[in-house]
């Protein structure tokens, strides 16, 4: 059963007295719109003369009730507007209830609402709309959260609590306003790439989500079952080797924007789905995407911020190229003073056990290197760094380096510590591919979950014959982040995944009396509230936390566990 706020039970009441009215408080016809809060603030001055006549419309997020006028302000998908409403200017007849029972007692701030009328500059000089209709066009029933302004403008008392905002982005968006700048920057970033490869002629494709086999990355999948084929399959964890099989097919460029799927641990940097950029170009290598890169993202950056040096926290990061190259080997070695490119399995376990990083039996060489790189090198690398010519193990699908043996010709781009961007000139060897996967399945039968599975109709594209290819992939996420200098990859998700969120659970009487015991004891004697409820013959469980320590006594209840604990 549903609990209802005293403000909600009165909004409600509202809504029906609406109805009685006769007003229908979610009307279904289409309110005209030809205007908007941002147009009118940006223009008016210079075109006062087209502001005579407009419709516009959004939620009430204020009032100030003055007798027979009032002022106002809504909100729209563009910023906020100053509306001045009168009497007897929407209602021009003897009838004044749309003004003295709707506007002034049923109306609450989060309502839809349209109106017409014309601009002009009040005394105190903010532009504003003096109404001439009032149509009321969505009731809601819940009330927002007050975020207090003072009278400079400034937030306090704001809706802040990163769960909530998360959860309900909904309201985040509503009374956080300068929020949807992040998700603008976003639509922005993407359109931008989006424009530079159709200008150059690569095709937009689509690839499957649900795949058969999961390929294109070392991670662990979310795994589900088509009931009529009955057969498991996987949500992509990348769509390289669908893209690679439309080179083989004849395109010489071909790229997406599509989400990914990895059953890992969630971060700031890290969330189960997301989205990644891939583009795959003909007769290209690794050395010619560094370039490209270069320029795409230096393209990126001044289409957002008019220049290509950007704030990230207390670090100016310059997007313009060239950025500077260093192998994962000579990485390793200027940061951790350790030469590892000589090394067998046994020594880099060795180094790891030296430098306290933690490894498990299901590492190969490639991850231990990896590991090491992770923890040694990733957060020096600041300005935009190519780290280039990885070792083979760590990379199945890169051609073998064109020079260096037991080397793939591969970068990641970092920035502000974190990857950015990795790519390949990719291998087109089906034998040497082969060889490749069936080492991952060693590693499988080690117990490495991340290991890439045997594509048999991947190998079969390729024994067809796919051209020189160099391939990419960028996260957009991670960019995102960069450009809107946010720091925690939930900021720039409309919707991460969250935990489920906790529901209130009634009390039963049994339990009522705990609370009453409890609310009557010091942390001193809790030890004896179970004992003295009688719960030892219950069949659900008192849990109790944190005893020695002074504090509140908090009581919560999830399932049937009723868990006691003092918190500071």
């Amino acid at each position: 059963m549903q609990v209802l706020s005293e403000q909600e039970i009165e909004r409600r009441r509202d809504r029906e007295e609406l109805m009685k009215l006769g007003l229908n408080p979610y009307p279904a016809e289409a309110f005209p719109i030809n205007v908007t809060a941002e147009d009118i603030h940006q223009n008016y001055e210079n075109r006062k003369n087209d502001y005579k006549s407009i419709s516009i419309a959004g939620r009430l997020m204020s009032r100030r009730i003055m007798g027979s006028a009032s002022f106002a302000e809504i909100q729209d998908s563009t910023g906020r507007l100053q509306i001045y409403v009168r009497r007897d200017d929407i209602c021009p007849e003897d009838d004044k209830m749309l003004y003295n029972s709707v506007f002034k007692k049923l109306l609450g701030i989060g309502d839809f609402i349209g109106v017409k009328g014309y601009i002009f500059t009040t005394q105190t000089g903010e532009i504003s709309l003096h109404v001439t209709e009032l149509k009321v066009l969505s009731k809601a029933v819940k009330p927002l959260p007050v975020v207090k302004r003072d009278e400079e403008g400034n937030i306090y008392d704001g809706f802040t609590d990163p769960e909530l905002r998360y959860r309900q982005r909904y309201v985040d968006l509503t009374v956080n306003p300068e929020v949807k700048k992040t998700f603008v920057t976003r639509s922005k970033i993407i359109s931008t790439m989006r424009r530079y490869f159709d200008d150059h002629g690569w095709l937009e494709v689509e690839t499957p989500i649900l795949q058969a086999v999961h390929g294109g990355a070392a991670a662990r999948p979310f795994q589900t079952h088509h009931n009529t084929l009955d057969m498991p399959l996987f949500l992509r964890i990348a769509n390289e080797l669908y893209l690679k099989r439309l080179i083989v097919g004849g395109f010489d460029g071909v790229y997406e924007f599509g989400k990914m799927f990895r059953n890992e641990g969630m971060d700031r940097t890290h969330n189960p789905e997301f989205t990644s950029m891939e583009i795959y170009v003909a007769y290209k290598d690794y050395i010619w995407m560094m370039e490209m890169v270069e320029e795409l993202i230096e393209k990126v950056t001044e289409t957002i911020h008019e220049d290509t040096k950007v704030k990230v926290g207390e670090h100016i990061i310059d997007f313009a190229g060239p950025y500077r190259r260093l192998t994962m080997y000579d990485s390793i070695k200027e940061y951790a003073g350790i030469d590892v490119s000589q090394m067998d399995e046994q020594e880099l376990r060795e180094v790891c056990k030296k430098l306290a990083i933690e490894v498990d039996d299901s590492m190969g060489k490639g991850k231990l290197i990896d590991e090491i790189f992770g923890a040694k090198v990733e957060t020096h690398l600041i300005q935009p760094t190519y780290i280039i010519d990885y070792p083979i193990e760590m990379t199945p699908l890169a051609k073998k380096h064109r020079t260096e043996e037991g080397l793939v010709e591969r970068f990641e781009l970092f920035v502000n510590g974190k990857e950015i961007a990795n790519a390949y000139t990719e291998l087109n060897d089906p034998i040497d591919q082969r060889e490749r996967f069936e080492d991952q399945l060693k590693l499988a039968a080690r117990g490495d979950d991340e290991a890439m599975a045997m594509d048999e109709d991947f190998l079969r594209a390729l024994e067809y014959g796919m051209p020189p290819t160099s391939g990419l992939g960028i996260g957009i996420d991670r960019l995102t982040m960069l450009l809107t200098n946010n720091f925690t990859i939930q900021e720039v998700l409309f919707f991460p995944q969250m935990r489920p969120e906790k529901k209130a659970v009634a009390l039963s009487e049994e339990e009522k009396i705990v609370f009453e015991l409890i609310s009557k004891s010091s942390p001193a004697n809790l030890l004896d509230v179970k004992e003295e409820a009688g719960l030892s013959n219950k069949k659900w469980d008192v849990s109790m936390k944190g005893l020695t320590k002074k504090g509140v006594v908090k009581v919560t209840k999830e399932g049937e566990t009723l868990t006691v604990e003092v918190v500071d």
